[in-house]
């Protein structure tokens, strides 16, 4: 994240652009994105995915599943891939992730490409999120050890927790942006330790509030609050197992 650790605990992080409605689009906007970003992502294949939109709206979130086909073009590591669909544009990277200043410019291309291609009056959604798998090498973790992000358990309950997920939303910029945190337990790679997933998913709650001109510094701004949250749900003994560089 925001410091450079050794064996960062990312397994993928999702830059999601979604386009309003009245978005002209059609059948060959992924073709014409493709021949522009190729020498870049030269692999290519079809999907069909589902995807989950939060929303906040009057004070409640609400959740909404969609279905969409989409092109999905690799780059020749296959670890950074940009999808196109019908009024959305999504560039990830897998593990093992590289950098900041790696993964921004496949996504400035991707959408500077795209805006190439169409006309973008409004974005309806602009997304960044952080998926984290960290590994304990402990059977048994007492959360406070290595979490300032945790559940908590009053004292007349049983205090050893099996599995759990707690989350929250955060607000950011009066309410524009939100950010959600999740951790929750995990199947770890080693028996012998203890796994736990934290996710975190900033995004922009008040559709049409950045045009296209301004959402890359969007962005940029986004990955800076997800540092700052990140570390703030870890403690320094976690970020020994990160081996802080």
């Amino acid at each position: 994240m925001g410091k450079k650790y050794k064996n960062p605990p990312i397994i993928e992080v999702v830059c999601e652009f979604r386009f309003s409605p009245e978005t002209e689009w059609d059948i060959t906007v992924p073709g014409l994105l493709y021949e522009k970003i190729r020498d870049g992502f030269p692999h290519k294949e079809q999907r069909i995915v589902q995807s989950v939109e939060i929303s906040h709206t009057r004070g409640e979130v609400e959740h909404k599943i969609h279905t969409e086909e989409r092109m999905v073009f690799f780059d020749t590591s296959k670890k950074i891939l940009t999808q196109i669909g019908p009024r959305v544009l999504s560039v990830n990277h897998l593990k093992p992730y590289s950098s900041w200043e790696n993964f921004k410019p496949k996504i400035e291309r991707s959408f500077k490409a795209l805006l190439k291609i169409i006309h973008v009056k409004e974005l309806q959604r602009i997304g960044l999120r952080y998926i984290n798998k960290i590994e304990i090498p402990e059977k048994t973790v007492n959360l406070e050890t290595y979490f300032d992000f945790r559940p908590f358990l009053g004292s007349n309950l049983p205090q050893d927790i099996v599995n759990f997920m707690v989350g929250c939303m955060l607000s950011f910029n009066n309410g524009r942006d939100l950010c959600k945190v999740e951790l929750r337990s995990a199947v770890p790679d080693n028996p012998e330790s203890s796994a736990f997933i934290l996710d975190l998913d900033y995004f922009l709650s008040q559709p049409k509030t950045i045009i296209a001109d301004d959402a890359l510094n969007w962005i940029e701004n986004a990955h800076g609050e997800i540092e700052k949250v990140f570390e703030g749900c870890i403690k320094d003994s976690l970020r020994k197992i990160f081996k802080e560089v």
